[in-house]
Protein backbone atom coordinates (compact mmCIF):
# COMPACT_ATOMS: atom_id res chain seq x y z
CA UNK A 1 0.00 0.00 0.00
CA UNK A 2 1.52 3.74 -1.38
CA UNK A 3 1.95 5.90 1.27
CA UNK A 4 -0.31 8.18 -0.27
CA UNK A 5 -3.62 5.47 -0.32
CA UNK A 6 -2.56 5.19 3.49
CA UNK A 7 -3.10 9.27 4.06
CA UNK A 8 -7.03 8.16 3.78
CA UNK A 9 -6.31 5.31 6.05
CA UNK A 10 -7.29 6.01 9.86
CA UNK A 11 -4.81 5.29 12.60
CA UNK A 12 -7.77 3.59 15.36
CA UNK A 13 -8.55 0.41 14.41
CA UNK A 14 -12.23 -0.65 15.79
CA UNK A 15 -12.17 -4.48 16.95
CA UNK A 16 -15.26 -6.19 17.70
CA UNK A 17 -14.97 -8.81 20.25
CA UNK A 18 -17.26 -11.53 21.95
CA UNK A 19 -17.82 -9.09 25.22
CA UNK A 20 -17.72 -5.36 23.05
CA UNK A 21 -15.50 -3.05 20.80
CA UNK A 22 -12.25 -2.32 21.73
CA UNK A 23 -10.69 0.98 19.93
CA UNK A 24 -7.01 1.17 19.28
CA UNK A 25 -4.92 3.76 18.26
CA UNK A 26 -2.08 2.80 16.13
CA UNK A 27 1.71 4.07 16.32
CA UNK A 28 3.34 4.67 13.10
CA UNK A 29 5.34 7.37 14.84
CA UNK A 30 7.00 4.59 16.19
CA UNK A 31 6.26 1.83 14.01
CA UNK A 32 5.32 2.95 10.35
CA UNK A 33 5.79 -0.69 9.17
CA UNK A 34 4.12 -2.43 11.72
CA UNK A 35 0.98 0.45 11.63
CA UNK A 36 0.94 0.32 7.66
CA UNK A 37 0.71 -3.51 8.18
CA UNK A 38 -1.99 -3.71 10.78
CA UNK A 39 -4.05 -1.15 8.95
CA UNK A 40 -3.57 -3.34 5.54
CA UNK A 41 -4.74 -6.51 7.10
CA UNK A 42 -7.67 -5.08 8.42
CA UNK A 43 -8.47 -3.26 5.35
CA UNK A 44 -8.52 -6.89 3.99
CA UNK A 45 -10.78 -8.30 6.25
CA UNK A 46 -7.79 -10.85 7.63
CA UNK A 47 -8.34 -10.63 11.12
CA UNK A 48 -12.24 -11.58 11.23
CA UNK A 49 -12.83 -14.36 13.23
CA UNK A 50 -9.43 -15.30 14.22
CA UNK A 51 -8.94 -16.23 17.87
CA UNK A 52 -6.87 -15.56 20.65
CA UNK A 53 -5.28 -18.31 20.37
CA UNK A 54 -2.75 -17.70 23.31
CA UNK A 55 -3.83 -15.55 26.43
CA UNK A 56 -1.90 -15.67 29.64
CA UNK A 57 -3.34 -13.99 32.85
CA UNK A 58 -1.99 -11.35 34.51
CA UNK A 59 0.32 -11.02 31.33
CA UNK A 60 -1.35 -10.70 27.51
CA UNK A 61 -3.87 -11.56 25.26
CA UNK A 62 -2.26 -12.80 21.46
CA UNK A 63 -3.89 -13.31 18.12
CA UNK A 64 -3.69 -12.50 14.66
CA UNK A 65 -2.65 -16.17 13.31
CA UNK A 66 -5.08 -17.58 10.42
CA UNK A 67 -4.20 -21.26 11.68
CA UNK A 68 -4.70 -20.87 15.54
CA UNK A 69 -1.47 -22.33 16.38
CA UNK A 70 0.73 -19.13 16.81
CA UNK A 71 2.80 -20.79 14.00
CA UNK A 72 1.63 -18.63 11.10
CA UNK A 73 1.19 -15.60 9.90
CA UNK A 74 -0.23 -13.42 6.82
CA UNK A 75 1.13 -14.63 3.21
CA UNK A 76 2.76 -10.99 3.43
CA UNK A 77 6.72 -11.01 4.11
CA UNK A 78 8.05 -10.52 7.54
CA UNK A 79 8.97 -7.14 9.06
CA UNK A 80 12.00 -5.74 10.46
CA UNK A 81 11.68 -5.38 13.75
CA UNK A 82 10.84 -1.44 14.97
CA UNK A 83 12.15 -1.01 18.64
CA UNK A 84 11.81 1.84 20.93
CA UNK A 85 12.67 3.52 24.04
CA UNK A 86 10.04 5.86 23.97
CA UNK A 87 7.31 3.97 24.74
CA UNK A 88 7.13 1.05 27.41
CA UNK A 89 4.79 -2.17 27.40
CA UNK A 90 1.78 -0.97 30.13
CA UNK A 91 -1.85 -2.07 30.34
CA UNK A 92 -3.10 -1.81 26.77
CA UNK A 93 0.11 -1.59 24.81
CA UNK A 94 -0.23 -3.58 21.62
CA UNK A 95 2.76 -5.11 20.42
CA UNK A 96 3.56 -7.21 17.52
CA UNK A 97 4.46 -11.17 18.21
CA UNK A 98 7.74 -12.91 16.77
CA UNK A 99 9.64 -15.65 16.29
CA UNK A 100 13.05 -15.44 18.31
CA UNK A 101 14.50 -13.76 14.89
CA UNK A 102 13.57 -10.00 15.98
CA UNK A 103 12.94 -9.41 12.29
CA UNK A 104 9.80 -12.37 12.08
CA UNK A 105 6.80 -9.61 12.98
CA UNK A 106 3.73 -10.53 10.76
CA UNK A 107 0.25 -10.73 11.43
CA UNK A 108 0.22 -11.72 15.13
CA UNK A 109 0.15 -9.41 18.24
CA UNK A 110 -0.45 -9.25 21.41
CA UNK A 111 -2.58 -6.68 24.27
CA UNK A 112 -0.97 -6.23 27.07
CA UNK A 113 -2.95 -7.19 30.76
CA UNK A 114 -0.53 -5.59 33.12
CA UNK A 115 2.71 -3.83 32.52
CA UNK A 116 5.57 -6.11 31.13
CA UNK A 117 8.92 -4.00 31.23
CA UNK A 118 11.26 -7.17 30.31
CA UNK A 119 9.69 -6.61 26.71
CA UNK A 120 10.82 -3.14 26.40
CA UNK A 121 13.29 -2.78 23.15
CA UNK A 122 12.46 -6.36 22.89
CA UNK A 123 9.37 -6.10 21.08
CA UNK A 124 7.76 -3.63 18.20
CA UNK A 125 5.31 -1.44 19.84
CA UNK A 126 2.69 -1.08 17.19
CA UNK A 127 -0.45 0.92 19.46
CA UNK A 128 -2.41 1.17 22.64
CA UNK A 129 -6.03 0.09 23.65
CA UNK A 130 -7.82 3.71 23.79
CA UNK A 131 -11.10 2.24 24.70
CA UNK A 132 -12.56 -0.54 25.87
CA UNK A 133 -9.87 -2.16 27.33
CA UNK A 134 -12.86 -4.02 30.27
CA UNK A 135 -13.81 -5.84 27.29
CA UNK A 136 -10.31 -7.48 26.35
CA UNK A 137 -9.84 -8.04 30.42
CA UNK A 138 -12.80 -10.59 29.50
CA UNK A 139 -11.08 -12.64 27.15
CA UNK A 140 -10.82 -16.49 27.35
CA UNK A 141 -7.63 -17.23 29.33
CA UNK A 142 -5.31 -20.16 28.47
CA UNK A 143 -4.57 -22.90 30.71
CA UNK A 144 -0.64 -23.71 31.68
CA UNK A 145 2.78 -21.32 30.78
CA UNK A 146 2.19 -21.22 27.24
CA UNK A 147 -1.32 -19.66 27.30
CA UNK A 148 -3.07 -21.90 25.04
CA UNK A 149 -6.84 -21.86 24.67
CA UNK A 150 -8.92 -24.02 23.92
CA UNK A 151 -12.33 -22.94 22.44
CA UNK A 152 -10.54 -19.30 22.16
CA UNK A 153 -12.49 -16.37 21.87
CA UNK A 154 -12.31 -14.68 18.42
CA UNK A 155 -11.86 -10.93 16.80
CA UNK A 156 -15.54 -10.79 15.15
CA UNK A 157 -14.53 -7.94 12.65
CA UNK A 158 -11.23 -5.99 13.00
CA UNK A 159 -11.19 -2.62 10.63
CA UNK A 160 -10.07 1.28 10.41
CA UNK A 161 -12.25 3.64 11.98
CA UNK A 162 -13.91 4.99 9.50
CA UNK A 163 -14.24 8.92 9.16
CA UNK A 164 -17.11 9.63 11.44
CA UNK A 165 -15.60 7.26 13.95
CA UNK A 166 -12.39 8.86 14.19
CA UNK A 167 -13.49 12.71 14.23
CA UNK A 168 -15.73 10.85 17.68
CA UNK A 169 -12.74 8.91 18.92
CA UNK A 170 -10.31 12.08 18.48
CA UNK A 171 -13.31 14.55 20.28
CA UNK A 172 -13.62 11.78 23.14
CA UNK A 173 -9.78 11.84 23.66
CA UNK A 174 -8.53 15.55 23.12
Amino acid sequence: MSSKALEKVSDYIVMEIPSGQVVIRLRPDLAPKAAERIQTLALQGFYDNLAFHRVIEGFMAQGGDPTGTGMHGSDLPDLPAEFTQKEHFKRGTIGMARTSDPHTANSQFFIMFEPAPHLDGQYTIVGEVIRGMEHVDKIKRGKGGSGMVTDPDRIIKMRPATEKEEEEIKGVIN
